[in-house]
């Protein structure tokens, strides 16, 4: 794509990475085809090609965003099945977000937008005020049918209470200081990332991570003054919190790497571990977090990425159980992990099947569900479909996102990839599961009674 930036603009260097990335495109269209949004509405503007054009525009033009741009790159759900698609390797992710970053600094949102964006950045990243946003929106849950009368904000804020819980789990035992150690010698050091929604939503995976973990033979520590990725404030266009983030970050694990050593920093949720693993190049031209930051970025591993290096031993026990496996777009087209959770869960005696249209999101994406509450909805109809005509007992995905917008309407549990590896390894058995039939005997136990 030819571009006409002038000398003066590609002095920014963030306006240079744009730049390059806009010509790389070639305009082949590829992308259209496996966008969820352009799927859904058929709109070229609606489409990562068409909202290459408008970000080119509106970055060469060095002008405010306008209304109609906001539209269309709000709609954008940074799933990143684009990037997946696009034979020329443009990278879509940078140049969104760069969009995000610079509708934020030069448009002025309707009110209610504005203070609703405003709401999710204060408390989604901070357990203590998610925790009791969360209990908040349980006494409301009642009045949904009458908010969601009061037009775009009405739905956004039905559409949040919606996917409230309606009872919030108990905080986990496992604490930001702590290292909690295996009891053989370690076979590895890593840091686990505690993060802000996960542990208030379900505690369960970290907890399911940690005894799976150490049940291997790796000590796990959880570092004191880690925090929120970044990836909710990254996403809203709220760059310098982003990066405030990041860099407390990048301190907790560059002190425990020099004081203790780890050989990995460990995600379970891959919507985090996407910008984690960006870290190097948000801080870049950061001098005093450039190298440091790419350190945390080439350390950080999704778990079961992880977990596909070690040496596993038999599984404890053999469900013999159905699972659609819902490949969460962050973990897919974030991060390119497609085959290791699918073959950590044959190995554990899981039978693992693929959802049809499985590049396409289900509609989460971070805030997406509640900003775009119409959109998700159809995304996440579709995406329920397809998971129901696989005829499995239930669904794996490794992103709490993900967890949260199917488990909203999927009569089948829904769980964290983890924590049916930790259930096969010898660890408990998630609750949603107690309906199902009694685990059949282990391979090692049936080959016993045939003897006898």
């Amino acid at each position: 794509m030819q571009t006409n930036f002038s000398l003066a603009q590609l002095a920014d260097p963030e306006t240079a990475v744009a730049e390059k990335i806009l010509r790389t495109c070639v305009h082949c269209g590829f992308c259209t085809a496996t966008c969820p949004t352009f799927v859904l509405l058929g709109d070229e503007l609606d489409s990562p090609r068409g909202r290459i054009y408008q970000i080119k525009d509106m970055l060469e033009q060095d002008r405010a965003a306008d209304p109609e741009t906001v539209k269309h790159i709000d709609r954008c759900l940074s799933c990143l099945s684009c990037m997946t698609t696009c034979p020329s390797g443009v990278n879509y992710m940078h140049l969104v977000d760069r969009a995000r970053a610079h509708i934020e600094e030069t448009h002025r949102r309707p009110l209610f937008d504005l203070l609703l964006r405003r709401l999710l950045a204060f408390v989604l990243p901070y357990q203590g005020r998610f925790r009791l946003a969360l209990f908040c929106a349980a006494q409301a849950a009642p009045l949904i049918p009458f908010i969601g009368r009061f037009g775009e904000t009405g739905k956004r804020l039905a559409a949040m209470l919606r996917l409230a819980p309606s009872k919030t789990p108990a905080a986990s035992v496992h604490r930001r200081g702590r290292v909690i150690s295996p009891r053989m010698q370690p076979i590895a050091r890593v840091a686990l990332l505690t993060g802000c929604a996960q542990p208030v939503l379900r505690p369960q995976i970290n907890d399911a991570a940690i005894r799976l973990l150490t049940h291997l033979g790796v000590e796990v520590v959880l570092p004191k003054g880690e925090g929120c990725c970044g990836a909710l404030t990254h996403h809203l266009g709220r760059e310098e919190a982003a990066l405030t983030d990041a860099r407390r970050n990048v301190d907790a694990w560059i002190e425990q790497l020099t004081d203790h050593g780890l050989d990995a920093i460990l995600v379970t949720a891959s919507g985090c571990g996407t910008v984690i693993k960006d870290y190097g190049f948000m801080l870049r031209n950061d001098p005093l977090y450039a190298e440091k930051a790419a350190r945390v970025s080439s350390l950080a591993k999704d778990i079961t990425e992880f977990l596909a290096t070690l040496d596993l031993p038999k599984p404890e026990t053999q469900t013999r159980l159905t699972i659609a496996y819902h490949s969460a777009c962050s973990m897919q087209h974030g991060q390119k992990i497609t085959q290791q959770p699918k073959r950590l869960l044959t190995r554990a005696g899981f039978i693992v099947r693929d959802v049809p249209e499985g590049h396409l999101c289900c509609g989460s994406a971070g805030t997406y569900n509640i900003l775009q509450p119409d959109l998700a909805t159809r995304l996440r109809d579709r995406k329920l479909a397809n998971i129901l005509n696989t005829d499995a007992d239930l669904v794996a995905t490794g992103n709490i996102g993900c967890i949260t917008q199917i488990a909203n309407a999927d009569p089948l549990p829904v769980l964290h990839t983890v924590e049916l590896l930790d259930w096969a390894y010898g660890g408990h058995k998630p609750s949603e599961l107690s309906h199902l039939a009694a685990d059949a005997p282990s391979v090692e136990s049936s080959t016993d009674m045939a003897m006898l």
